[in-house]
């Protein structure tokens, strides 16, 4: 996902290794386009984690009315069936870590062979997978190695699988990015388990929760699924990394915008179609889901797209942009530093002054500090990745 570090488009014509008919696109775009919507786009994504919900929960107890009861509930994961706005986070993720990387193995294929980039893959696969362990063992207060409702472990496993097509055709790796998807549809729709039938979506009986079962022995909380949900995960990533080798091409812009909306209104159509037959579950991420919240990322991509790389409005996209380079850091501290209560200490002891102002001021606080402390980092480029 490159959760971290600035994505810079980089030519593929010099490679350490000679060139084969399975690599990269050929018509790369030659030089360098630092792609700042990329990171101001993963930033946005990362402040609805880190405040942004909590800042408009604030303006609720402050004054509720229409729209913002209509933000809040937005700023929640769908019970059950459905798609909401926080449904698209992970899935934005998922696609942000194809994107990012075409665009690295581009540079790093530059001077390293690809043996010595596969082997900085495998470290970078286990570093995010052994960080979404250590987030979920605090927040469940014990051991939890494996953990794949919790978005780093699946982004180590799908980055480390588009990686492994990186160097194949664009059509090969749309086909297998569709034949994953196509695959768990008809795992879901045909193979039954003992009391599971065959095709049932029900949130206490699907054959998600049972493999979880048979697996790794529990069911998550609110029946997030874990084990087989995380292979549809992989199609998303892919579709980012089609994208992001469309962006390095010579293409025109124009053209490129048109193919990535195109894209964007491809998924959300056919998975809101397929919904009367797959139901739209992100908690164990049907088919329709995959395809609608793909869709809906790659459009919110385009308006970053629109208005930082081709408008040129990075000024406007600056304070995401601190946030996106440092995204590692900032989603592995909500779960180290326990921000919120730090602040607590100091915003809390004014409620009997400010009122129902007091969550919303809290809320403004913390997003503040936390930003701050980016900010500090950005101007030492200092950027923790995996």
């Amino acid at each position: 996902m490159a959760i971290g570090r600035s994505t810079t488009a980089t030519a593929t014509g010099t490679k350490a290794e000679p060139a084969t008919s399975s690599s990269l696109r050929t018509d790369i775009s030659p030089g360098t386009k630092r792609l700042s919507s990329l990171d101001a786009f993963r930033g946005w994504t990362m402040f609805w984690i880190v405040g942004g919900s909590a800042l408009v929960a604030g303006l609720q107890a402050l004054n509720a009315n229409r729209v913002i009861n209509a933000l809040v509930y937005e700023l929640n994961h769908s019970d059950w069936q459905g798609l909401r706005f926080y449904d698209l986070i992970w899935p934005s993720f998922m696609l942000m870590t194809g994107m990012s990387l075409p665009f690295s193995y581009a540079k790093r294929s530059l001077t390293q062979t690809h043996r010595q980039i596969l082997m900085r893959v495998l470290r970078r696969f286990l570093v995010l997978f052994l960080l979404g362990s250590l987030r979920e063992s605090i927040y469940f207060n014990r051991p939890y190695l494996i953990e794949l409702s919790s978005a780093l472990q699946p982004i180590a496993v799908a980055y480390l699988a588009a990686f492994l097509i990186v160097r194949r055709s664009w059509r090969f790796q749309a086909a297998v990015g569709a034949g994953i998807l196509v695959f768990y549809a008809l795992l879901l729709a045909f193979v039954p388990a003992p009391g599971v039938p065959a095709g049932s979506y029900d949130r206490n009986a699907n054959l998600v929760l049972w493999t979880d079962l048979v697996t790794v022995g529990r069911v998550l909380p609110e029946h997030w699924g874990t084990v087989i949900c995380t292979l549809p995960t992989i199609s998303t990533t892919i579709v980012g990394m089609l994208l992001g080798e469309l962006l390095m091409t010579n293409r025109s812009t124009a053209s490129k915008m048109k193919t990535i909306g195109m894209v964007g209104l491809s998924g959300v159509v056919l998975g809101w179609a397929l919904n009367p037959v797959i139901p739209i579950v992100m908690k164990i991420w049907t088919t329709s889901y995959g395809l609608a919240s793909a869709g809906f990322a790659c459009l919110m991509f385009l308006v970053f797209y629109w208005l930082v790389d081709v408008r040129g409005y990075r000024k406007l996209a600056f304070p995401f942009l601190v946030i996106g380079m440092n995204a590692v850091a900032i989603y592995m501290s909500e779960s180290i530093i326990p921000w919120s209560n730090i602040v607590a200490i100091f915003t809390h002891s004014l409620g009997g002054t400010l009122g129902s102002f007091t969550p919303l001021f809290h809320a403004i606080a913390v997003l503040t500090i936390e930003w701050l402390v980016l900010y500090w980092m950005y101007e030492r480029k200092i950027f923790l990745t995996a």
